[in-house]
Formats: C-alpha cells, structure tokens, sequence
C-alpha cells in the first residue's frame, strides 16, 4: 500500500518561509516522480512542483524563484522550501507520485497523493 505523509504545513505571513516534508512508502518502483499540487478554496488543483526520477525539477511559472523542491531518494521523501510566501499562496498543499506524466501541468493518470497540509499566507 502507497502511503504519502505531509508535514510541516502553518500559517505565516506574506514575506515569510515554509519548509513542507513528505515522506513515501510502499513504491517500489524506482526513479519516480514527485512533487506538490495545491488546492485553495474554490479553485482546481493545480501543480507547484515536481522532480523527476533524475531529481530535475520543474516549477509553475507562479513560484518560480521562490520555491524550492529538493528530494532524499534513500529516504523516498521530498521536502518543499517556500520563501517569498504571497497571500495567493494560500492552499491545502498535497504531496504525490505521478505515475503516468511527470509535468505540474497535468494530474492526470493513476497518481498517489498525501492527504494535504494547510499552508495560510496573510498579509
């Protein structure tokens, strides 16, 4: 059974720092993709980052230069740096494993998600 466990999600205001952590068990397939997909209220999930089986990243042109992804494969886990952190950035974080296409543009295709942590930016 795949299990993802997110971690480390708070409230902080705009300007401030966010480290998310997300750690997987039970894939054994390996050089997969990772990443985080968000969710706000109202709005559809959308990808913020991913990296690849060859740890190369990809990031939504909205966090480019603010966020981080970074990835322990001995440890199956992920972890997101997020600096810079805007009020837009509010939104129930969720980590996966993309299955199917490794790209923030698309959770399409049998995925596996974490079940979220709350990241709340105020002004």
């Amino acid at each position: 059974q795949v299990q993802l466990v997110e971690s480390g999600g708070d409230s902080v205001q705009a300007g401030g720092s966010l480290g998310l952590s997300c750690a997987a068990s039970g894939y054994t397939y390996s050089g997969y993709c990772m990443g985080w997909f968000r969710q706000a209220p109202g709005k559809n999930r959308e990808g913020v980052t991913i990296t690849d089986g060859n740890g190369r990243p990809m990031y939504a042109d909205s966090v480019k230069g603010r966020f981080t992804i970074s990835r322990d494969k001995s440890k199956n886990s992920v972890s997101l740096q997020m600096d810079s952190l805007k009020p837009e950035d509010t939104a129930m974080y969720y980590c996966a494993i993309l299955t199917t296409v490794c790209t923030v543009y698309s959770d399409a295709g049998r995925n596996y998600w974490g079940q979220g942590t709350q990241v709340s930016v105020s002004a």
